[in-house]
């Protein structure tokens, strides 16, 4: 008896690790279906573990979201029929939007719900993403998907717009590295990744090539605690895995076609959660390695 127990004891953590493995990557309904508009986008988290999506049951609006049930309420409405394509926050709490239609960065104060213009640029041609880094400094990207051309911007804790990067593809995912020392900006139609390198006052320099796919459209990016980058490939119902070197690790399938844009959350960070505008809904798996938020 005593040899059975002394055997089961053994086996018990080899067990709960094959369980947990199995859980990896599997993915689950989140949200009903049809409970946001087609340009459903941007998901992020609060410091208080609040869930926020753009564009619930309709555009213009961000989507108060329980991360446990699914259910909604709609948090703000943006005046002057601003659409935004994704939320951010800053250090100190304030949410971010980039308004693709009024050519803005928009502010929330989360206490007041106040929506304000925090930057706007008649040279902005869509603001579409954005990555905000340890100095509160906005990296957004820009693209203008009438002749499918990008540009890169950094934003200053003075509001002013710094054009990094011209004559780019359609600029759509951005993100920065664990450490901040690199910038990833992808290309939609070009099917492009590049990276950046990032010095102490967010300028960029020595681009580089990082990966290229051959069919298919990127959208939103993450980068987990490792540095490795998770990228929804819009159209192929997939989120790709790329180590830091550029080399893909796996792609995780999804129920949903048109992944828009994905986050890292949960109690342990290890749950990524993608919003699908086919599906106008959000789905989630499990990971092994929390977001580099975590």
């Amino acid at each position: 008896m005593i040899k059975k127990l002394y055997l089961a004891a053994l086996l018990l953590p080899f067990t709960a690790q094959s369980l947990l493995a199995q859980q990896l990557y599997k993915t689950k309904d989140l949200t009903a279906e049809n409970m946001f508009s087609s340009n459903i986008e941007g998901p992020n988290f609060d410091k208080a573990g609040n869930l926020y999506i753009v564009n619930f049951q309709h555009d213009g609006t961000i989507g108060k979201i329980d991360p446990q049930n699914g259910n909604g309420e709609i948090f703000v409405t943006l005046p002057d029929s601003s659409v935004a394509n994704g939320v951010h926050f800053n250090s100190k709490g304030t949410m971010f939007l980039p308004d693709f239609k009024g050519h803005n960065i928009l502010m929330v104060d989360m206490d007041t719900k106040k929506v304000g213009v925090y930057v706007h640029s008649a040279k902005f041609n869509q603001p579409n993403d954005l990555c905000i880094n340890r100095k509160d400094q906005i990296f957004v990207s820009d693209p203008k998907w009438a002749d499918n051309s990008g540009q890169i911007w950094r934003v200053d804790a003075n509001r002013t717009p710094v054009l990094l990067e011209t004559n780019m593809g359609t600029t759509n995912g951005i993100e920065l590295s664990p450490d901040e020392k690199t910038l990833y900006v992808n290309e939609s139609v070009q099917r492009k990744i590049w990276k950046y390198k990032v010095d102490a006052a967010g300028n960029i320099s020595g681009k580089d090539l990082f990966a290229e796919f051959p069919d298919f459209g990127f959208d939103g990016m993450k980068c987990d605690k490792a540095g490795n980058l998770y990228v929804a490939r819009w159209g192929k119902g997939v989120i790709a895995v790329l180590s830091p070197a550029g080399t893909l690790m796996r792609e995780i399938p999804l129920k949903g076609k048109q992944c828009s844009n994905l986050v890292f959350g949960g109690p342990d960070g290890k749950t990524v959660y993608v919003t699908l505008q086919d599906r106008k809904a959000v789905e989630t798996f499990r990971v092994p390695i929390p977001g580099k938020k975590f």
